[in-house]
């Protein structure tokens, strides 16, 4: 059984407040601040450009990708790091593209993150073969699975209503079909079990900066399920996914298996506070942060229902169909988050009129769920939220 109050400890955590919003931005691992100032110092500063050798910065992208496949139920050798999500998503789509020839729709849901869908475009476009973006509510997705669609891009959590997708499920419909399937992990990698394998899912992406707690503007992942890697070919080619990327041919030569997926130079700095940020979940039970997450989420919406009527809950009741976040309706949304950031309770607003509520396991316990909900009760009850500096939008919401 994971011990949550020692995972707490591990967390630089402000005193006084209670944070909701590691679906956004984890909070600050104690170790990272060290690992980085080590890779800084020690590695940067003292052994300069000789540390892609001897500090192992070059292996670092597979090495961080075996240890968060742990996490998603990824075979060895079938994850890697580096570049951002959207980017991860553009390739993975592209590679499902050119494994079917021929179709031509690309399936996604009207819950999907918005850049994984503007990634759809902006590809479609490049390509110009007449491939279409098709987008049906969450619940209409397995029936408008059919023999024209190439590639089902869903985010397995929906980032606004904590709505979760049954990825084996999907999957295997959508297999029926002859399609392959591309799942955004950015609200599942940390917030509860992941078995990519088992769901046979074929592409899987995600960040590291919301529940594995690797800072802002942590490097992305990719998976890709070991049978199609001699088939994948990178749509974007860089040199650090070439077979021999310091013979620096004219001419690519895309290296085995995942390393592929590589494109550029990985982000050193940050790939130190992921390494720190993991090393948290080595003694981490998936399944025992899935009961308490299932528990912690079921208080916050039974306390908030019972003292805030005029919230209306969008995150489904039934825990297997929710990720590890609660999402109230409240026309004036955004204005009731700033006043509770103001009373040390951070969550954050999805326009037009979302307020999300990120519950992690690994730092937030009952008292701080019974805090949250006394204080957004305090500020409904009183119209708290209801003052000009509280409806002043700031650029992140």
């Amino acid at each position: 059984m994971t011990d949550f109050a020692h995972t707490r400890a591990l967390f630089e955590l402000p005193e006084g407040v209670v944070y909701l919003d590691g679906n956004s931005l984890g909070p600050l691992p104690k170790a990272a601040a060290g690992r980085v100032m080590r890779t800084l110092r020690a590695e940067w500063g003292e052994m300069l450009i000789t540390a892609w050798n001897r500090a192992g910065w070059m292996g670092w992208p597979a090495r961080l990708g075996e240890r968060i496949g742990r996490l998603i139920g990824a075979p060895e050798g079938s994850v890697m790091v580096g570049d951002t999500l959207s980017v991860k998503i553009y390739q993975a789509l592209a590679a499902a593209l050119e494994m079917r020839p021929g179709r031509k729709v690309i399936l996604s849901d009207s819950g999907n993150f918005p850049s994984d869908l503007y990634m759809a475009e902006g590809l479609i476009r490049t390509l110009g073969q007449g491939h279409e973006l098709r987008i049906v509510g969450p619940g209409q997705v397995a029936d408008a699975l059919d023999e024209s669609v190439a590639a089902l891009l869903l985010s397995e959590v929906d980032y606004r209503t904590g709505r979760r997708h049954d990825m084996a499920a999907l999957t295997a419909r959508a297999h029926a079909v002859g399609a392959l399937t591309i799942w955004d992990l950015a609200h599942s990698a940390g917030a509860l079990p992941v078995d990519v394998a088992a769901a046979r899912a074929d592409f899987a992406a995600g960040c590291t900066y919301k529940y594995l707690n690797a800072g802002p503007g942590a490097p992305a992942f990719i998976y890709v399920a070991p049978e199609h890697l001699p088939a994948v070919r990178p749509a974007l080619p860089g040199w650090l996914g070439h077979e021999r990327p310091f013979d620096f041919s004219p001419g690519y030569a895309p290296a085995p298996g995942i390393g592929r997926m590589r494109i550029g130079t990985p982000p050193v700095l940050q790939m130190a506070a992921l390494e720190a940020a993991l090393d948290i979940w080595e003694g981490v039970d998936m399944a025992a942060l899935a009961a308490r997450a299932e528990e912690l989420t079921a208080l916050f919406i039974d306390l908030v229902e019972d003292s805030c009527p005029e919230l209306s809950l969008v995150t489904p009741r039934a825990p297997a169909r929710r990720g590890s976040q609660v999402s109230f309706r409240f026309a004036e949304g955004y204005a009731v988050i700033q006043a509770l950031i103001g009373r040390g309770v951070i969550g954050d607003f999805r326009a037009p009129d979302i307020m999300r509520f990120g519950i992690a396991p690994l730092y937030i316990g009952e008292a701080d769920i019974r805090r949250a909900a006394a204080a957004l009760a305090d500020i409904m009850k009183n119209r708290l939220w209801d003052r000009p500096e509280y409806r002043a939008r700031a650029p992140v919401t």
